[in-house]
Formats: C-alpha cells, structure tokens, sequence
C-alpha cells in the first residue's frame, strides 16, 4: 500500500476511513465545515513539518473549506474527486470522499496539484467566454467536464479562471481539454 508523506485533510471520520483503504496516511479531521483558529494553527504547523493535501467533498461545504485553509495556510497541496465519483450508493448520505471507491482516491491522489499565493493570469473571464465556457447555453456542462479532465474540479467561470491559473494549467492543456469537449458533444 503506497505510504503518503503529507497529511491528508478531510472533512469527517468516514472520508478517513475510506482514504485508509486507498493508501496508507495520516489524515486531520475537520469535523465538518467550521474551522477554528485553533484548527488552522495546527494545520500549519503540519504543512511546515509534513506538508498537507487538501481533499474535501466535491460540493459547497467542501470548497468552502478549500478556500479557507488554502488562503490560511500557503503552499497546500489538491486532490480533487468529481461529483459522480463522490455519490452515496444507498438513498440516505451526501456527497463525499467517503463514498469514492479506493481506486479513484489513489488517481485523485497521484494527481496533486499545488497553489501557488499569487498565479500568474493567462486565463481571464473573456477567454473563458470565447472558449464557451461562460455566456453559453452549453457553459456549465462545459466547465463541469474541463474540471474533470484537468483534474480541479468545478467551478463557475470566475472561480474556473482563477483555478486555472492557480493550478498553472498550461494553454496546451486548456486547448486539448477543450478538442476532446468538443468531440464528445459532436459525437452526441
């Protein structure tokens, strides 16, 4: 079982449980959305003595804590799991971590990306437009399936900018993202 230096930061007891069946690694539970500052202390200290791997739910909770801790603790690392990876099998549950099979947490985790504190800009709101990824009828899907073939998730196309260029997507990437996009809506 591949062994995971960094710290893995959830949100609850499950989503460790079912991280623990994916790989071997420590992870610091959240206990759901709220973060005291006691919390955030000890968060940093742990990405300057191990370094920390933010893997929350693919919903607005989970984001949120995203943000919080990324904006608090400098340098952290993502691992990201798309919606329909992250659905509960039986009607009861929410979306999350916990319910990702083992097999996609280990693609999710060979897949990190790190933010850096102030990215360059290659990607604007305008170039998302042009792209259809905003103003469009299409614009959600579109961004939806671009989070998932790069690997960061959702966003709306603000946050898609932002993310874009904090994760230093290169243009190449962008572009054969996009090629592939546009050949499985021609193809529908």
């Amino acid at each position: 079982m591949t062994k995971i230096k960094e710290v893995i930061v959830v949100e609850g007891k499950d989503d460790t449980k079912q991280i623990h069946k994916a790989v071997d690694a420590d992870t610091y539970e959240t206990n759901g959305s709220a973060l005291s500052n006691g919390d955030l202390e000890r968060l940093k200290k742990l990405q300057q003595t191990r370094g920390l791997i933010i893997f929350t739910d693919p919903d607005f909770n989970g984001e949120r804590l995203r943000k919080m801790i990324s904006a608090a603790v400098p340098g952290v690392k993502h691992a990201f799991i798309r919606r329909d990876q992250g659905v509960p099998t039986e009607a009861h549950g929410s979306l999350g971590v916990e319910h990702a099979d083992p097999a996609v947490i280990k693609v999710a985790l060979a897949h990190l990306y790190t933010q850096e504190e102030r990215p360059s800009v290659t990607f604007t709101i305008q170039s998302l437009q042009a792209a259809g990824l905003t103003g469009n009828p299409h614009a959600r899907s579109r961004r939806e399936r671009l989070g998932q073939l790069l690997g960061i998730g959702y966003g709306n196309g603000k946050q898609l900018a932002h993310r874009l260029n904090m994760f230093r997507i290169s243009p190449t990437q962008f572009t054969q993202a996009m090629s592939q996009i546009k050949q499985e809506e021609n193809r529908q």
